[in-house]
């Protein structure tokens, strides 16, 4: 199996993961070991409330590290929380949210292609939280951003494939672009079933990190997204309307 590769680096898991909300920081490393994850997101107001030794905790796990824009609602104020992170982690990546309202937490998609256009232009390696809207994508990729990052359905809802249409659409409109479902998946075969669309990795938090078990839950995804990936690739048939027999009538007895 191929290994996953964003922006020049090569991983071999397909599952990222998020470091909030888990119940103690023993846990989130459990979690952590028990999904092989290589990536993690942080957020920079996490790390100021759990200071140093959240920092320190993260860094002894030898992962990526993709900060991320978590809670700003404005261009500027994303554009200034990516400069800062990336002061603070010593990376160029970042996860850009830029939230239109707090009910549903959705990207506010116009000042989300502004952001991603004034960061990469200043050497960031953007990874958008974004919708399954086509245009939308074209205008991030044109801003120079070479991941991309749909919803599945609203942060922390646990509600899996809302729109899976556009989910399929967007994959068939961008064959060549990695994609990671980002938000909205709460069980192991909503993970499966993102990639089993053909979709790259997911990014997964809220359904890992509040579970009763968090780290037979980050196993439980894991196994689901190697499934689902070996099962995009072995070529599954096409759903058919009809019944189809598996076994041949040939060489069955004819009865007078």
């Amino acid at each position: 199996m191929n290994p996953l590769e964003l922006y020049g680096r090569r991983f071999h898991s397909r599952l990222l993961l998020g470091t909030a909300n888990f119940p103690s920081p023993e846990r989130m490393t459990a979690a952590v070991h028990a999904a092989q994850a290589q990536i993690l997101t942080v957020s920079l107001r996490r790390t100021a409330v759990g200071g140093e030794a959240f920092w320190d905790q993260v860094r002894g796990l030898g992962t990526q590290v993709l900060p991320n824009t978590a809670g700003c609602h404005g261009v500027r104020e994303a554009v200034t929380t990516a400069q800062m992170a990336r002061e603070l982690f010593g990376t160029r990546w970042i996860k850009l949210e830029v939230i239109a309202d707090d009910d549903t937490l959705c990207p506010d998609v116009v000042g989300l292609v502004e952001a991603a256009r004034v960061l990469v232009a200043e050497g960031f390696e953007v990874f958008p939280y974004t919708t399954d809207d086509l245009g939308v994508a074209a205008r991030l990729l044109d801003a120079g951003c070479r991941v991309l990052m749909p919803l599945a359905a609203p942060i922390g809802s646990a509600r899996g494939l809302s729109h899976p249409c556009g989910l399929r659409a967007l994959r068939a409109h961008f064959p060549d672009v990695p994609l990671i479902v980002d938000a909205g998946l709460g069980l192991p075969s909503h993970a499966a079933a993102v990639m089993e669309l053909g979709y790259d990795a997911v990014l997964l938090n809220t359904a890992v990190a509040q579970a009763g078990d968090p780290e037979a839950m980050a196993r439980a995804f894991a196994q689901a997204v190697s499934a689902g990936r070996t099962a995009y690739l072995a070529d599954p048939i096409a759903p058919r309307d009809m019944a189809a027999p598996s076994t041949p009538v040939l060489g069955m007895a004819v009865l007078a």
